[in-house]
């Protein structure tokens, strides 16, 4: 019971570090490196890589490294359609319900994403921990726990290329994009506008993937098209 308990933790909190973004596409891993930054042996971790190899989270090559996956170019855009479609109806679903409560919990978590954006060198780890935060405090509040699981399950599979360009302190970054579709969901929800909390929120996803696409940090597969919700 122990070591199962140990291993659901482990497996836990590499999950969380995918879908959070704090690991790179083509970032090498060892077992080793892994558990030591854990604090476990290598047996939990091992058993926690192996079921996020099986879910595509993860590669492991020939000679037993381990990989963050990169992502071809169709499979970001298929995966970005589907997120555009699943998170913006999960957007207009919170609108409807979200209470005072986690509405001034989502705004805390906004205020403290624009102060770090404010200073002259934000800090780009907490940057990219605030920004799945608000995303999935808002994705919580739609109460529809079969899609939470599967976004969270897309989350696993783009969640290292998805804050790219607030690693890369590209002009996206210095004009404060992300912040400010953040606003105007948060606005929204204020307002109890479906609507709105769904195109805010789809217009978020759309600009972080052309600027993602135009990068090259994919592997290219077939030619660039824009990014739609059906």
């Amino acid at each position: 019971m122990i070591r199962q308990t140990l291993s659901a933790d482990v497996y836990a909190q590499l999950r969380d570090l995918l879908i959070s973004g704090r690991v790179m596409p083509g970032e090498k891993l060892s077992l080793r490196s892994l558990a030591d930054a854990l604090g476990v042996s290598v047996m939990p971790v091992r058993e926690a890589v192996h079921r996020l190899v099986a879910e595509q989270a993860l590669e492991m090559a020939a000679n037993r490294y381990i990989r963050v996956p990169v992502l071809t170019v169709s499979q970001f855009r298929e995966i970005t359609s589907i997120r555009l479609n699943l998170e913006g109806q999960a957007a207009a679903r919170a609108a409807e319900l979200v209470d005072s409560q986690t509405l001034a919990e989502i705004e805390k978590i906004h205020e403290a994403f624009c102060a770090e954006f404010a200073k002259g060198a934000p800090d780009e780890s907490r940057l990219i921990t605030l920004n799945k935060e608000l995303h999935f405090a808002i994705y919580n509040q739609a109460d529809m726990p079969i899609l939470l699981q599967i976004v969270e399950s897309l989350w696993l599979r783009i969640g290292p290329i998805i804050n790219y360009d607030l690693r890369s302190g590209t002009e996206r970054v210095v004009q404060r994009v992300q912040a400010s579709h953040h606003a105007a969901m948060v606005d929204a929800l204020k307002k109890g506008d479906s609507v709105a909390a769904r195109e805010s929120l789809q217009d978020d996803i759309k600009s972080a993937a052309e600027f993602i696409l135009n990068t090259g940090a994919l592997i290219v597969a077939d030619a660039h098209k824009p990014v739609e919700a059906d």
